[in-house]
């Protein structure tokens, strides 16, 4: 058995004992009374008992125990032509005083609030200084539609909104406060007090009242500690894919997360305490909660807070530059970023001009790893290149390779095998375990490991019946693949109508939603394709309403623009078509599954279901003319 089997095993087989192990990382005001709770399947709580703080863990103990002076932040950010370094000690006194500011605006333990910024230190600031005093903060990717921000206002029910004036998304000035403005005039819940962080780049209005000036704010506070909290206290709403009626807010605890990131820094990504870090990620996203703030700083690591593009800030050597000027020893992104990387500089002319002598390993996550993508990175950087998979709702890798433990070979197509704690199975839809090579669901027995989701924000009832009904005894991912004889796990795609698109997860059944409320559309259906730079985009086919005589490329461009408005150009929707009808089953379901192989250019089956198989191939034909499936 090899060195990373046995750890497997242990964590599968000892669990308490296993995680035990891992908490002794974590600084505790009072040792938890008992590792795992499962008294009440299938809410497993961690370390019931125990008392401590997350903002403590990731920055005040750091302080305390002689990193003070080193680099906690470095924020890089092309756009503005901006680099700072910011020290533990300067993290600690700029948290603690907007801990402050946020308790002098009435915020206590308990309360949510909603952080709408771009990748600015301020950003990771409002995060730790919402855990350090217990407040459960929700941040929103700030490329959203200022319709999704109010659907999340309304479920979340901040006390406050933290925002900035605005970000630079590509060549432009993206004003943030008219989005914020609208979605707080869209939503049910009112909001009655917004922090406004004024950037250089662009100043926003201040609402008389409502509005307040993030350092006028903070000159005025005094610093605050840390609050003591339940490990089991929730952290984090971090809102995942779902119809724009009912989103799911994944809810972290406190003392479970923080003993899994930890435990992953070294374990799976072998950096050490002191060493640079680089996640190029959002902090919208759950890889920026994870891995650009929480899991770096607690384990004192150095993190890089990236304002900028893989290619156009200022071209495709970038990362190169970001990773020779800081020492970067590891970098996490997705697959999408290197495909861009690629395309611009297919010869890698761009990483010739820096000395990239301090990096290790590249790790990509987000969306299935190319084999053509996987060469070209490995050939052109001569480091391992490391894929893994996991999800929004698990907040860590739950396949991956352990290279602080042991680093195993790596097989293309595949993450690797199951992280410790993660007690992967693949079964048939009845629920029955396949034998090695078999394609079906991958599920994940319970309990789940600490720093998953507990519960969804609001209610439990949608979390068993989204995660924990179908397959009793086990957690459904929703993905399908297959473990081959050596413990591999391949991960094939999502099982429901979840795609991803460079990286980021989307509902399809959103668009459709939005699309089938234009006044000329009878019915829509919405499913993915494959796309060789951002792995999967959106394509869209309509039927219209009898008596609509309107151009269809009219109606299209409408449509288009309807998705960028609600859901936030992130959708990349951009191909429709009319169709005359879709292809449905006798009951009515829509064959999304079909047409999404005939997209595909890949073999299906004449459902036996069908209404009428005449109608595939008039899909065909459409599709055809539309270049697909794209050779």
């Amino acid at each position: 058995m090899s060195n990373f089997d046995s750890v497997f095993q242990s964590s599968v087989q000892n669990r308490e004992a296993f995680w035990a192990e891992a908490a002794k990382g974590i600084t505790w005001y009072k040792q938890y009374d008992k590792v795992l709770d499962s008294s009440n399947p299938p809410f497993y709580r961690w370390f019931v008992g125990g008392k401590m703080n997350t903002c403590y863990n990731a920055v005040d103990r750091h302080v305390e125990n002689g990193r003070a002076d080193q680099t906690a932040i470095i924020y890089d950010s092309p756009v503005t032509n901006t680099i700072a370094k910011i020290t533990y000690k300067e993290l600690q006194e700029r948290v603690a005083l907007f801990a402050g500011a946020l308790q002098s605006q009435g915020v206590t333990k308990g309360d949510t609030v909603v952080i709408y910024m771009p990748m600015i230190p301020e950003a990771a600031v409002a995060m730790l200084a919402c855990a350090r005093l217990g407040a459960i903060h929700s941040v929103v990717f700030g490329g959203f539609a200022a319709h999704e921000l109010a659907i999340r206002i309304d479920h979340a029910q901040p006390k406050l909104i933290i925002t900035a004036s605005g970000a630079i998304e590509g060549k432009k000035v993206l004003a943030y406060k008219p989005l914020v403005d609208s979605a707080i005039d869209q939503s049910v819940h009112e909001v009655k007090k917004v922090i406004l962080f004024q950037r250089d780049i662009i100043k926003s209005e201040m609402k008389e009242g409502r509005d307040f000036d993030w350092n006028e704010l903070v000159a005025a506070s005094k610093p605050v500690g840390c609050v003591e909290l339940d490990a089991t206290d929730p952290l984090y709403i971090l809102y995942t894919s779902g119809t724009t009626g009912m989103p799911k807010g994944v809810l972290r605890d406190n003392g479970g997360h923080a003993v899994a990131l930890l435990w992953t820094m070294k374990n799976l990504y072998n950096i050490n305490p002191g060493e640079v870090w680089w996640s190029a990620s959002d902090v919208g996203w759950v890889v920026g909660h994870s891995y650009i703030v929480y899991a770096p700083l607690i384990q004192g690591s150095t993190t890089i807070l990236y304002e900028g593009k893989p290619i156009g800030t200022p071209d495709a050597g970038a990362f190169w530059r970001v990773i020779s000027q800081h020492g970067v020893k590891s970098l996490f992104t997705a697959p999408t970023a290197f495909r861009a990387i690629k395309k611009e500089d297919p010869n890698g002319e761009y990483f010739k001009k820096y000395d990239t002598s301090c990096f290790e390993c590249l790790y990509l996550a987000g969306e299935r790893l190319d084999p053509d993508t996987l060469h070209w990175a490995e050939k052109l950087i001569g480091v391992p290149v490391i894929d893994h998979w996991w999800q929004t709702e698990t907040g860590w890798a739950i396949v991956g390779n352990c290279r602080g433990i042991e680093e195993l070979p790596v097989k293309e197509g595949s993450p690797t095998k199951a992280l410790p704690g993660y007690d992967v199975h693949i079964v048939n839809e009845e629920g029955t375990e396949l034998a090695a090579g078999q394609e079906g669901n991958i599920v994940i027995r319970l309990p789940l490991p600490p720093g998953n989701l507990v519960t969804l924000w609001r209610n439990d009832e949608r979390f068993v019946k989204s995660y924990m009904t179908k397959f009793p005894g086990y957690y459904d991912t929703s993905d399908g693949g297959y473990i081959d004889q050596d413990g591999y796990v391949y991960v094939m795609g999502r099982m429901d109508d979840v795609i991803n698109v460079a990286g980021h997860r989307l509902s399809t059944g959103a668009m459709e939603e939005i699309i089938s409320n234009h006044p000329d559309v009878a019915e829509c259906a919405v499913f993915g394709t494959h796309d060789d730079l951002k792995g999967q985009l959106p394509l869209g086919l309509f039927v219209v309403k009898a008596g609509v005589t309107r151009s269809s490329d009219e109606i299209k461009e409408e449509l288009v623009r309807m998705v960028r408005d609600a859901i936030g150009p992130i959708a990349c929707f951009r191909d429709a078509t009319q169709v005359a009808r879709l292809p449905k089953t006798r009951s009515g379901k829509i064959l999304r599954g079909t047409m999404r192989a005939i997209a595909g250019g890949k073999d299906y089956n004449m459902p036996s279901t069908i209404d009428d198989p005449a109608i595939l191939d008039e899909i065909t034909a459409t599709l055809a003319k539309m270049g697909y499936p794209k050779r």
